[in-house]
């Protein structure tokens, strides 16, 4: 029975994952026919329901979501194993997915990726760029970029960036208009940009530290938007003031566009981080990804 459902099983791992028949057997090289069939088959052979279909969707059931929870991590070790094996070679080869967030692909992996893929050009790099914080276990990327705060306890964590600092910057005119805040509070009285967190869906709070001292700031103001050039562009027009990465705006500042402020409230803390699970057999191609990318500072 075992060997009869070893195909079928994998077909549900990829339905469950996808929660889609079309997106699934795409991805399985299946017409949906047949895969609804060998699902049906399944269900049969272990005599019980595994998936709730709608003309519209797709969804494990309770039974279901219980078998690709044990299941998935063991035909993951099972595929990273094979792709290990494939691996010992003399050119090294291989698909390499990653999630980063706007700033960390820019800042850290963009300027070493095009030399990465022209040294290696058997490995083959897709990268997802989410500020969300992916589960990259579930959602099955070999790592993720993030700030060292965010990576959780059970990850590897190699350094890939030094330390960051943000800055509160405006425009001129806008200072023309509005006095500098002398304190982060004094926030709370001028208009700023702000941008929503993906994963909670709240507003970002503006994080400040000084000789010990942490405090968040929850601004206000009439623009909202999230990519980071956008709420540059807003900061030069005048619109209000914006909290960044100070490497974006780095030019900004050095030719007057834009002024600091609130300096001694941003302190340096430590940067980017990439981070994978320490149980993965990881495969030459993404130990050289890793060491491409380690900071050394």
């Amino acid at each position: 029975m075992l060997k009869e459902n070893f195909n079928d099983l994998i077909a549900f791992l990829v339905v469950a994952q996808e929660r889609s028949f079309t997106r699934a057997a795409a991805k399985l090289g299946l017409s949906q026919s047949a895969l609804s069939h060998s699902m049906r088959g399944l269900e049969e052979r272990m005599g019980i329901r595994l998936l709730t279909r709608t003309t519209r969707s797709v969804s494990p059931t309770e039974a279901g979501e219980r078998l690709a929870e044990r299941l998935g991590p063991h035909f993951r070790d099972i595929e990273s194993e094979l792709n290990t094996m494939k691996e010992m070679r003399e050119v090294p080869a291989g698909n390499i997915r990653i999630t980063a967030g706007e700033h960390a692909v820019d800042w850290v992996l963009w300027p070493v990726l095009s030399p990465f893929l022209t040294a290696w050009p058997d490995i083959n790099v897709e990268v997802t760029v989410d500020n969300a914080l992916s589960d990259i276990v579930s959602e099955r990327f070999d790592a993720g970029i993030r700030l060292g705060e965010q990576v959780a306890k059970d990850m590897i964590a190699v350094p890939v960036s030094p330390p960051m600092r943000m800055a509160v910057v405006g425009s001129p005119d806008y200072f023309a208009r509005y006095p500098a805040p002398q304190l982060p509070a004094d926030l709370q009285q001028h208009r700023c940009i702000n941008m929503r967190l993906p994963t909670l869906g709240g507003l970002y709070a503006w994080e400040f530290s000084r000789d010990g001292k942490e405090l968040r700031v929850r601004v206000e103001g009439q623009l909202t938007i999230n990519p980071i050039r956008h709420r540059i562009d807003a900061a030069l027009a005048g619109t209000g003031l914006v909290y960044l990465p100070e490497d974006t705006v780095r030019d900004a500042l050095a030719d007057g566009r834009l002024v600091r402020v609130l300096e001694a409230w941003c302190e340096p803390f430590p940067g980017y981080y990439l981070y994978y699970p320490s149980r993965r057999q990881h495969t030459t191609a993404f130990s050289l990804f890793v060491e491409a990318l380690r900071y050394r500072g």
